[in-house]
């Protein structure tokens, strides 16, 4: 009996297919891609192709059958893992996976509780078309052990993927223009040109600024610190060193968002202290103030407080350029008789925090070691932040004065358990158990924040400090839009409403000052530097900054989030829209036009100041270029 004959390529069709398939109904099934019109939607289905046909075309080359098959199931299974990362890393950061990111392997055993959440039981879908692709190597008769390809077949074969290459970024262009030279959002990439392209572009652009710091000379700088000047913030004169001398307390607030302060759950109330301090005599409260972190999210805030500089669109800075030299706020502080140093329960080593902080010239940095840690006080991540506070309090006791201290709470952490004895509040009512156990673990960071205060109080700390809290960034993602549209009792969430849940609550505590206020101007986190070091009396106006001293009456409320988007006291730029504020409509483009360009300029500038390791050509004394910087 004869076995029926198949075209000597079917394996490789299969390939190509089944692969094409699964990551077409990955796009719309594991990840939230706004498509807008039928154009969109015809790009983002056909963007895998021209990568597919590439490389399992590969397998052309081969005339082995053996040796084709197997290439094309290696192939198979390592785009599959590629895709599973970029999904498993999604339903965590709502976002793609980049290069650096993948060399942050000392985070992945921290995660604990998280990665539990993150893989489901049904992945093994991801790794259905090598699964597929085996069953036809099985079933589908082999030809001859050699087949000869000809020469005229493999030019058509990849004549016609390069021409679906170029309709792909031919389209892609028509509905992004300018798309691989300005684009800062993963999510605008992945939709034009698919994730496989895209982490070769990825590639690219992380070889592109590794080569930066090779052949930098610090002549960019000259250009950045004509921008910087010219929009510098003067100081407050009745505010500038007002509070010279006094301690420096920053309380980084784990994943806090602005939502929450002066809000109910179900009738409960979700944050009483912080509550409080919203009109409280000796506290400023910004409550327009916003996040601007990306990938690093923790780390990231860490660096722009302390810099009052951008962090990377693509990773995160305390991974890919921590022996850079920088000019942190904590160095300022060093320099001017302050012992500086970072309080955070967990191992020096994560997020590479043991030679980041060298480089921004931090004192001390007291870990896990420096902690009475035991299963008793600990959950998720760590050390509880009602302990964390009271034995923080206990090592602030011994530091010679006056001290900066910046301490990292870590209890309100995806996936934002606690043990029973911890909940104050109940569970929130909706269809995403993440929303439902964030307001359990926020209230106990607020009693943490109460704990905080009666502590300094008791050992005579209080007095004589500043106490900034803020949070470092959100806690519940784009992914939990329909709990959050719930809760906010909104028919959705639009892009409009979603720039606005990247608030983040400020306090600026300054015991004995009387003055305290609620504040409506719109800022960043990036103020955050010069904002404090202004308080003390500390002159900024040479250093490489991009934020502005809150307190400054000419601060300017224009606020950039990392990947383009930014918020502004009239105008709000999210999903390529330009929305009116605070009626959300849509308005025409060109009304956010001049701000869209300066955030690219901004963003661009940050970039090239880490990515060239620039600032290990300035003297922040001076101002100026050191002598022997430009060759």
């Amino acid at each position: 009996m004869k076995s029926t004959k198949w075209p000597k390529h079917s394996i490789l069709l299969i390939a190509i297919i089944a692969t094409w398939v699964k990551t077409a109904i990955t796009y719309h099934t594991s990840f939230e891609i706004d498509i807008e019109n039928a154009m969109q939607e015809f790009i983002l289905i056909i963007n895998p192709l021209s990568f597919l046909l590439f490389v399992y075309g590969i397998s052309l080359f081969f005339n082995s059958p053996k040796v084709k098959n197997s290439y094309l199931i290696i192939v198979s299974t390592l785009l599959s893992i590629v895709l599973y990362a970029n999904v498993a890393f999604y339903r965590f950061y709502n976002d793609f996976i980049t290069l650096p990111v993948l060399f942050q392997t000392d985070n992945v055993g921290q995660l604990g509780s998280s990665i539990t959440e993150i893989v489901n039981w049904y992945d093994f879908l991801f790794f259905i078309d090598v699964l597929v692709l085996i069953i036809a190597m099985i079933f589908i008769p082999q030809l001859d052990n050699k087949i000869a390809i000809r020469k005229n077949v493999r030019r058509a074969y990849f004549v016609i993927a390069l021409a679906i290459a170029f309709l792909n970024l031919g389209l892609a262009e028509t509905e992004r223009p300018q798309l691989l030279t300005r684009s800062f959002d993963r999510e605008i990439l992945v939709k034009n040109i698919g994730t496989y392209n895209y982490h070769l572009y990825d590639f690219y652009i992380q070889s592109k600024s590794s080569a930066q710091r090779a052949l930098a000379n610090g002549s960019e700088l000259v250009e950045i610190d004509n921008y910087v000047q010219a929009n510098q913030a003067s100081p407050n004169e009745e505010m500038f060193g007002k509070y010279a001398g006094r301690n420096v307390i920053l309380v980084q607030l784990e994943s806090l968002q602005n939502f929450v302060i002066n809000n109910e759950m179900n009738g409960e109330v979700v944050t009483p202290f912080l509550n409080s301090l919203t009109n409280d005599k000796d506290t400023y409260y910004f409550n327009d103030f916003y996040h601007q972190t990306s990938l690093g999210k923790t780390s990231d805030s860490e660096f722009i407080v302390e810099n009052s500089l951008f962090g990377l669109g693509r990773g995160a800075v305390f991974f890919t350029h921590g022996g850079n030299t920088y000019n942190s706020m904590a160095e300022r502080l060093g320099n001017n008789g302050y012992f500086t140093n970072v309080m955070h329960s967990n191992n020096d080593s994560f997020w590479n925090r043991d030679m980041m902080y060298k480089a921004l010239n931090i004192d001390k940095f007291y870990d896990v070691n420096s902690y009475s840690v035991t299963d008793e006080n600990s959950v998720n991540w760590g050390l509880k932040d009602i302990p964390f506070a009271e034995q923080s309090v206990e090592l602030m006791t011994e530091m010679p004065q006056p001290f900066y201290s910046r301490l990292i709470t870590l209890t309100n952490h995806y996936p934002f358990y606690l043990n029973e004895d911890d909940k104050m509040i109940p569970e929130y009512t909706s269809n995403s158990g993440t929303l439902n156990r964030y307001f359990q673990t926020v209230r106990y960071l607020d009693e943490s924040i109460k704990v905080l205060f009666e502590q300094l109080k008791e050992k005579g700390l209080y007095e004589n400090s500043i106490i900034v809290m803020y949070g470092d960034h959100y806690g519940i993602s784009e992914n939990h839009n329909k709990a959050m549209a719930m809760y906010l009792d909104k028919e959705e969430i639009t892009a409009y409403d979603s720039a606005l849940l990247q608030s983040v609550p400020l306090f600026i505590h300054i015991p004995g000052s009387g003055d305290g206020k609620v504040v409506d101007e719109t800022a960043g986190q990036i103020d955050i530097r010069p904002t404090v070091l202004h308080l003390l009396g500390i002159d900024t106006s040479n250093d490489m900054q991009l934020g502005a001293d809150l307190f400054s009456e000419e601060h300017e409320e224009f606020v950039i989030f990392r990947d383009g988007r930014f918020v502004t006291d009239e105008l709000i730029f999210a999903g390529e829209t330009c929305f009116e504020r605070p009626s959300g409509e849509e308005v025409d483009i060109a009304a956010c036009q001049p701000y869209i360009d300066r955030a690219q300029v901004e963003l661009s500038y940050s970039d090239k100041i880490i990515n060239g390791d620039l600032l290990r050509f300035y003297d922040e004394m001076t101002g100026n270029l050191q002598k022997d910087a430009v060759q």
